[in-house]
This record gives C-alpha cells, sequence and structure tokens, in this order.
C-alpha cells in the first residue's frame, strides 16, 4: 500500500503511515559544556542546547549551564564519581541511541571537551552503529580554563615546547601505565586529568623517570568555578600539596608553571617556591 502523507502533520514534522503518524528520525549531539563557567560555554553549544528535547548529562555540569535549556526539556543525570557510576557506559550508549530512534532531539552535554578524556568517541560509535545521526560540538577543556586562570601558559618559548594530556585514572583505582620516560623529559609540559588521588605514585615515577623534582607543579581544583583553588607547589612535593585537596582537580606540571600564581595569599607553600625558583 502506497504511503499517504497527510499535510497538517507534514508541516509540523509528522507523517502519517498506514494511518500512524510516526516522528521524523532525531539525532545526538555531543557537546562540549567547558570546565563550569557559564561564560566560557560556545556559541554553537548555547544553540543546541537550546533545542535539546533531553539532555543527559554530566554531574559537573553546572546548575547555570543547565537552566539554559529549555524548561520543557527532560534532563537526565549520569553523573559518575570514583567508584560510583549511576549508569554504566553501556547504558548511557542506548539511552542516547533509544532516545534518537524515539524522534528526540538529545543533547549528551558532557564537562569540558567530549574527546578529551570525555568518552565522547565512544557514544559517537554507539550512534553509528544505530544508524543515528551523531554530531560533535567541541567545549574548552578543563587544561585550557586552568592554565588561563593561574597565568601560566601550557606552552612557553624556552620553558615548554610540547604539552601533554594524560589521565591519572585506570580501572579499579590501578597505578595509569603511562610512558614514564617520555613524560619524564624536561621542557615539556604534563596535564594529568583526574589524578589527584594518584599524585604520590605519579610524582615518585616521574621522578624515578629523571624529571627534577625541582619543577614546578600546579593543581587547579573546580578550574573557571566561583570555588576554584589553586595550589602552587612543586613535583616532588606534589602528593603533599594533593592531600590538601578534595577534586574535582588537575595536576599540571612542567617549568612553565613557574609563572603559575595561587591567588591565595603569601601561603608556605607559596613562599616556599617563591625560594626554590629564585
Amino acid at each position: 500500500m502506497p504511503q499517504r502523507r497527510d499535510r497538517s502533520a507534514s508541516a509540523k514534522g509528522l507523517v502519517v503511515l498506514g494511518g500512524r503518524t510516526a516522528r521524523p528520525a532525531g539525532a545526538v549531539w555531543l557537546v562540549g559544556a567547558g570546565p563550569g563557567d557559564p561564560e566560557l560555554l560556545t556559541i554553537k553549544a548555547l544553540k543546541a542546547l537550546q533545542r535539546a528535547e533531553v539532555v543527559v548529562h554530566d554531574g559537573l555540569v553546572s546548575d547555570e549551564i543547565l537552566d539554559l535549556a529549555p524548561k520543557a526539556a527532560r534532563r537526565i543525570s549520569v553523573a559518575k564519581r570514583k567508584s560510583r557510576h549511576s549508569y554504566s557506559q553501556d547504558e548511557i550508549n542506548r539511552m542516547l541511541v533509544a532516545f534518537a530512534l524515539e524522534g528526540l532531539n538529545v543533547v549528551r552535554l558532557k564537562g569540558g571537551d567530549p574527546f578529551v578524556f570525555g568518552r565522547g568517541g565512544e557514544e559517537l560509535e554507539a550512534a553509528r552503529a544505530a544508524g543515528v545521526a551523531c554530531h560533535v560540538i567541541p567545549g574548552v577543556t578543563a587544561a585550557l580554563a586552568a592554565s588561563a586562570g593561574a597565568g601560566a601558559p601550557l606552552t612557553h618559548r624556552g620553558a615548554a615546547q610540547a604539552v601533554t594530556f594524560v589521565t591519572g585514572h585506570a580501572q579499579n583505582g590501578a597505578e595509569p601505565q603511562l610512558d614514564w620516560a617520555s613524560l619524564a623529559r624536561p621542557n615539556q609540559t604534563v596535564v594529568v586529568y583526574m589524578g589527584l588521588s594518584m599524585a604520590a605514585p605519579i610524582a615518585s615515577r616521574l621522578m624515578a623517570a629523571g624529571r627534577d623534582g625541582a619543577t614546578p607543579a600546579l593543581i587547579v581544583e573546580n578550574a573557571s568555578r566561583a570555588d576554584e583553588r589553586r595550589v602552587t607547589t612543586t613535583l616532588a612535593r606534589l602528593a603533599e600539596a594533593a592531600a590538601a585537596l578534595s577534586g574535582p582537580a588537575l595536576l599540571i606540571l612542567g617549568e612553565a608553571m613557574a609563572l603559575a600564581h595561587s591567588g591565595q595569599g603569601e601561603g608556605d607553600i607559596e613562599v616556599f617556591l617563591k625560594e626554590a625558583w629564585a
């Protein structure tokens, strides 16, 4: 039987098939929400969020950003914390696909950038496998916000000719398997995501591989947010400094971090470092 199109329904984006209305296919948008400051959200991300019918968001996405979605949009938190996941990644993948197949416009709102330790690639693959359109909107990753806030460039002539992003998180709380010899080379910046609880073994591994214990280091907690905290320290004292924070935080190591300011006044650690770097 030939398909019968109802003009009034098609004007609203609906098609009548054999007397039954069906919505056109939906889509998944992987949107980078940035590090937390709503003003760091891109214009393209804002437009996608304002068109959302379902928002599946990380726990670290701020309420100020979530409030930019339509009031009628359904919000689903898939917050992940250390050792506590409300949904597995497979469940999140299936959720995104299921909503899109219902004809809904789905925004997967991710802290930072979807493709920088955000598992956005897995969600993209799941959508493609299901034949669902998937679009990616980049976001400001936390390392950029942390660097800018502290006034310490990730690359700097004469101090940092390269920058490397690594994760300090491994499955089951294990120590990350990284190329320590490469990361220990001088004149480069190493940014460790999700590494606060592993600060001690990370520092130990880097120094054992040859990185100088006096190498400047910066820890930034809640980068770009109103409650951001920064601690300037050295590689040798990284574990001690990290113990005072609870995260989420970045560890940034390298000679260019000598330019960082903590914004905390003349604390003991800051005074020590001014003497150490003099």
